[in-house]
């Protein structure tokens, strides 16, 4: 990326709509936008006074022609989103508008933005850190609140408050173990390899903790993948139906109606939740039932939670306790259905399941379905959902946090079998790097270049 030069891109969403916004940023942002701007009594742009709007028109700079009717804005460096001038021009929604108007400005001498290069240069010019501009992109993604409030609490520098704290302990150690080192002859205190440990198992504690959110922001950020299986007709369609409220999935007294998987979406406090209702799992010579039986098992292996349906008024058979043994190693919901018909089902028969998530249910009747949200939440959020506490919700940030915690282990390691301060300290250099990668101020340039071409174009 030119830093140099000036960028533009359309920074709404193509398609018909009341505005527009194309942005312009960099250090000539004002001057080009200023030779396609006419103004009430042909006043132009650079006596704009900033962090305000002129009215006026955009035209087309070679004949002069009037292409839109148009709100200027200019936010001055560096007070702006990318640290750099700024200008908005907001004109009418459409894409022919918009892209009229863009056209002008790169004619004009600015260039097309890269994707994610508006959030790119905000980093590059220290606005932001690296894991605040990653939550930019999870704010655009969010499908519910929680998962929206996680984001901006990133975005506001939460996550890197904690790993900037961390980092500055670990240096804070490495400086007193090179003073020991360095200058022994110098009147100062000398640090042990016991204080060093005693230091460092505190900072291990501390980063135990920030992993121990890594399952629920992923949730939070992803959203959580429900499956619900069973054999045909004990009620997984119209448990579908009953949790997002809506007649989506066919129901009939037939075995094997469902042939194949149905998703649908729904929230529990805001989590965004994924329901996927599969095809009975039974043997059949049916081909079509067969796919989706083997759909309903690919299901299975990649979900976060399956929700198994069994007809509580008839006892269990040869092919229920095939689907007990495949799910026993996931987290798993039994719902015992159909109990306004019968309760045949002898719980030692399903001894191998955790008593805590069987839930006698009437889907016809909606007994039980209460107790299905409040399991989940158990599960994965120990009983209470709040978008106020500290979450990891990347990947990347987890992978830094892991060998972060990895090398103050084989610090602590070095530090038991040999007390050498010295020798230590390489593992604790290597621990503060790994928490620079998650605010980008440690991080290769190819990997932050990966990083925003994620972004979409025009942020």
């Amino acid at each position: 990326m030119e830093k140099v030069n000036t960028i533009a891109a359309i920074a709404t969403a193509l398609g018909e709509g009341g505005i527009s916004i194309v942005r312009v940023s960099g250090e000539n942002s004002l001057k080009i936008v200023n030779e396609i701007f006419k103004g009430k009594d042909n006043r132009k742009l650079l006596d704009i006074k900033p962090y305000s709007m002129r009215y006026g028109f955009i035209v087309e700079k070679e004949t002069q022609e009037l292409l839109d009717e148009v709100l200027i804005s200019f936010m001055k460096a560096p007070r702006s989103y990318t640290a750099e001038d700024t200008v908005e021009i907001n004109c009418h929604g459409g894409i022919l508008a918009a892209k009229k108007v863009l056209e002008e400005v790169i004619k004009s001498g600015a260039r097309m933005a890269e994707p994610g290069e508006f959030t790119k240069r905000a980093f590059l010019n220290g606005r932001i850190d690296l894991s605040q501009a990653e939550a930019v992109i999870d704010i655009i993604n969010a499908k519910t609140e929680i998962s929206m409030k996680s984001a901006v609490q990133q975005s506001k520098g939460k996550i890197s408050e904690e790993i900037n704290s961390l980092r500055e302990e670990l240096l804070k150690i490495i400086a007193s173990i090179e003073a020991t080192v360095d200058y022994p002859e110098a009147d100062l205190e000398e640090v042990t390899a016991n204080e060093v440990s005693i230091k460092l198992n505190k900072i291990l504690d501390r980063i135990n903790f920030i992993l121990s959110t890594a399952e629920e922001g992923k949730i939070i950020r992803e959203g959580l993948n429900i499956v619900i299986v069973g054999k045909p007709n004990v009620g997984k369609s119209s448990l579908l139906n009953s949790l997002i409220m809506e007649n989506r999935a066919i129901v009939t007294n037939v075995p094997g109606t469902t042939r194949d998987v149905i998703e649908e979406y729904m929230s529990i406090e805001g989590v965004p939740v994924k329901i996927i209702d599969t095809a009975g799992i039974r043997k059949t010579n049916d081909l079509v039932e067969k796919i989706g039986v083997k759909k309903s098992k690919e299901k299975i292996d990649d979900s976060d939670l399956i929700i198994l349906m069994l007809d509580s008024s008839k006892k269990l058979d040869a092919e229920d306790k095939k689907i007990i043994d495949y799910i026993n190693k996931k987290k798993y919901i039994i719902l015992l259905n159909k109990t306004d018909l019968g309760d045949k089902i002898d719980l030692d028969d399903i001894y191998k399941l955790n008593s805590k998530f069987i839930i006698k249910t009437s889907i016809k009747s909606g007994r039980g379905l209460d107790k299905v949200k409040s399991c989940i939440k158990d599960l994965f959020f120990k009983g209470e959902i709040k978008s106020t506490d500290l979450f990891v919700t990347n990947m990347r940030h987890k992978e830094g946090l892991i060998r972060a915690k990895e090398s103050c282990i084989e610090a602590l390691q070095v530090l038991k079998n040999t007390s050498a301060i010295d020798l230590a300290s390489i593992d604790i250099r290597n621990a503060w790097a790994n928490l620079g990668k998650i605010t980008g101020d440690t991080l290769e340039e190819n990997i932050i270049d990966k990083i925003f071409s994620q972004f979409c174009l025009g942020k």
